[in-house]
């Protein structure tokens, strides 16, 4: 339930965004985004790389669009938005604190939390989720600036490559665990 959380703002986003307007979504997400991050706060949790990132990509694009006043598409304003998403991702990778392994730990005794094992499945899952975003990325730009792309395409693109990152992250930490208990049964004992 944790990660699913962690994707509401994105959630309100897309919702009011296709009901009402991208201005709406920008505002909604960055409302959901600053209660996430105001319900950590009060629980005392340690704000999450996904939470502070959403509300900072949100807030910069509100306050962009509020300044500016650009013609946002459909297409456009998910471009920027999954690309905003894709950067937080990258950077959590790239600061060596996978955004999934906040969410893993409070799944896990915190003796496996340093484990390389519990980090690399961590590192791979969310190299799943910034392909994801990638590819995510990759058909907001074709179908904004490739006229021969209808957006139900980016749309049925998105869905799957989210729906894909869903299911590894779902599958993935069991299979390396059986792996990893087959191997422990497999050994021989001296």
């Amino acid at each position: 339930m944790g990660m699913l959380l962690g994707f509401a703002p994105f959630i309100a986003f897309f919702v009011a965004m296709r009901r009402i307007s991208p201005l709406a979504g920008l505002a909604a997400a960055l409302v959901v985004s600053l209660l996430l991050c105001l319900r950590s706060w009060r629980r005392g949790e340690s704000l999450k790389v996904l939470e502070l990132g959403s509300l900072a990509l949100f807030g910069l694009l509100l306050a962009y669009t509020l300044a500016a006043a650009p013609g946002w598409t459909v297409a456009t304003v998910r471009l920027a938005v999954d690309g905003g998403l894709l950067a937080v991702v990258v950077v959590s990778l790239a600061i060596g604190k996978p955004f999934t392994l906040q969410y893993a730990r409070e799944q896990v005794a915190p003796e496996l939390w340093n484990s390389p094992r519990f980090l690399a499945v961590n590192r791979h899952i969310t190299l799943a989720w910034a392909a994801a975003l990638a590819v995510m990325v990759a058909a907001d730009a074709a179908a904004e600036y490739v006229s021969a792309i209808p957006l139900w395409v980016d749309v049925a693109v998105s869905v799957a490559a989210l729906a894909g990152a869903a299911l590894f992250t779902i599958r993935y930490p069991a299979a390396v665990r059986r792996a990893a208990q087959a191997a422990a049964t497999a050994e021989p004992r001296a």
